[in-house]
């Protein structure tokens, strides 16, 4: 039986575990993902104290991309010791309220570590098409014949994402933005841009993999489905095309500004990624 695991923030009960009965350590989050990590990739791990009314100790809640996965590692692990000295109890949720209904797309970083365990190191690849500061297209800069200060910085970027074990590319394209803090700093002016073309490049990254889908067969191996969205545009364009179509289309600024990448993600010390971005 086949599932299909989406570029997208988990949802649904069948694929998060609750986890309780957990003794107080150092580092348990991070012996929990040793521990369930080894079923199947995880979008997150998060261990809580428990209620002063259900006595001390703590319990756990870990989300896998797939249900499948999911269900194996409640299986493997219900009564196990796992880590500790006691047993733990593990169940697949069932409660659906407080489940996020609107379905998210990943941060750049987990599509890559998602598309790392499928497909492989050497089985994708990415590069920029192009990167632009967009900042004065929608005349912030002038008012009255007067220059104005910038308050923030754009830039608009279009990433490739290539399968060629699958025959498979896809695009696209993401606006980011950095305000600056203080416009008569040049430093602050370099430190925003920087921010900004960090932000459009994972955004971009993020947007060509939410159009694929990896369809996970029983045996291991894994297809992959291209599944456009309003972008498709894109994908069917000569780079030429659209490298114009980012130079003159505000409209496309304007639609393609996604769910916001976590800012935690990005390491503004690190020097912006080159115009080819291998998979590893």
């Amino acid at each position: 039986m086949a599932e299909v695991v989406e570029f997208r923030v988990p949802a649904g009960s069948d694929k998060t575990l609750l986890v309780w009965g957990l003794e107080p350590e150092p580092g348990l989050e991070r012996s929990l993902f040793s521990a369930f990590s080894r079923f199947g990739p995880l979008y997150s791990v998060r261990a809580h104290r428990n209620a002063a009314v259900a006595g001390p100790g703590y319990y756990a809640v870990i989300k896998f991309y797939s249900a499948g996965d999911a269900g194996r590692a409640q299986r493997a692990c219900n009564g196990q010791k796992l880590f500790q000295k006691s047993p733990l109890k593990v169940c697949i949720c069932t409660k659906e309220k407080g489940f996020q209904q609107q379905v998210l797309a990943l941060n750049s970083n987990k599509c890559k570590e998602l598309a790392n365990h499928y497909l492989g190191f050497n089985g994708w690849s990415s590069r920029i098409i192009t990167l632009q500061n967009v900042s004065g297209f929608d005349g912030e800069h002038e008012e009255l014949g007067k220059t104005l200060q910038k308050r923030s910085v754009k830039y608009l970027c279009a990433v490739e994402v290539t399968l060629p074990n699958h025959g498979v590319h896809t695009r696209g394209v993401a606006l980011g933005e950095a305000d600056i803090e203080n416009s008569e700093d040049p430093l602050e002016f370099v430190t925003a841009s920087r921010r900004a073309q960090k932000l459009a490049v994972g955004k971009a990254l993020s947007s060509a993999f939410q159009k694929l889908l990896l369809v996970v067969l029983e045996n291991g191996k894994v297809a992959v489905e291209y599944n456009p969205t309003q972008e498709e545009l894109t994908d069917s364009l000569t780079e030429e095309e659209l490298k114009g179509l980012v130079q003159v289309s505000q409209l496309s600024l304007e639609q393609c500004d996604l769910e916001e990448e976590l800012l935690s993600d990005l390491s503004f010390e690190d020097e912006l990624p080159s115009r080819e971005m291998p998979s590893n």
